[in-house]
């Protein structure tokens, strides 16, 4: 019997979920699902430049499976990017510490870091 999947945390949550390429109608292509945590993986370690094992560490995950789930992520890129499929960033198995408390009294949302 196979291990449960572990949780990876997730610190960052993209405003744009959706890529199309540019002059295609959306009805024709084929899309590519990208998962929340790899879109994590490849921010921590190409945007943020961590090496591996701090990825890892900020993923709450161990080396072997960051590395698992970025060869993923880059693989997908790479197949959306040069066949014209679109990017959906969805899903995933994941979890964060990031939500937005609502003022009960004046109706603002903050976000809190827990």
């Amino acid at each position: 019997m196979s291990r449960p999947t572990k949780f990876r945390k997730v610190e960052f949550f993209p405003d744009s979920t959706y890529f199309i390429p540019w002059g295609k109608p959306k009805c024709d292509i084929e899309e590519i699902v990208l998962k929340l945590e790899e879109l994590e993986a490849m921010r921590l370690k190409d945007i943020e430049e961590l090496n591996q094992e701090e990825c890892a560490e900020r993923m709450q995950i161990s080396r072997q499976t960051f590395q698992n789930v970025i060869d993923s992520a880059r693989k997908k890129t790479v197949i959306a990017l040069t066949e014209g499929k679109a990017i959906k960033i969805s899903g995933g198995h994941y979890t964060t510490s990031l939500c937005n408390f609502k003022c009960l009294d004046c109706g603002a949302v903050y976000p809190v870091n827990y």
